[in-house]
């Protein structure tokens, strides 16, 4: 069975059928520009635990379920599949020792590792 979403056009209905305790998703994108590394897409937990005094519409500090859905939306009753969390490990990229290599670097390792990057790695302006 899939989840329920309510998109931004959807806040209202989305307030309604809020409730506190449970925990909503909304999911975030980022600049591919600013991390090229990185995952395009995130998810953000969020948990409401009271309700406005004169709505009575579920809020978590200074966001309610309305600001919630309209300004992030869409909102999601389960995690977007495929997607990891915000606050969670980023992907694992490759290192020059290779994807097999476990264990720790003695002193030798790390000085040849610094050799193979100094070798490599010409910055402008540096003699040779």
């Amino acid at each position: 069975m899939a989840g329920k979403t309510w998109k931004p056009g959807d806040a209202k209905k989305f307030a309604r059928d809020a409730k506190l305790g449970v925990t909503y998703y909304t999911r975030n994108e980022h600049a591919r520009n600013l991390g090229p590394y990185e995952d395009t897409y995130t998810y953000s937990e969020h948990v409401f635990d009271y309700r406005r005094p004169i709505t009575g519409t579920p809020a978590s500090g200074s966001m309610d379920a309305v600001q919630l859905c309209q300004n992030f939306g869409p909102v999601y009753d389960r995690p977007p599949a495929g997607v990891r969390p915000l606050a969670g490990p980023g992907r694992q990229v490759g290192s020059p020792l290779g994807d097999d290599h476990r264990g720790i670097l003695d002193e030798d390792e790390i000085r040849g590792l610094e050799k193979r990057v100094g070798d490599t790695v010409k910055p402008y302006g540096r003699r040779v």
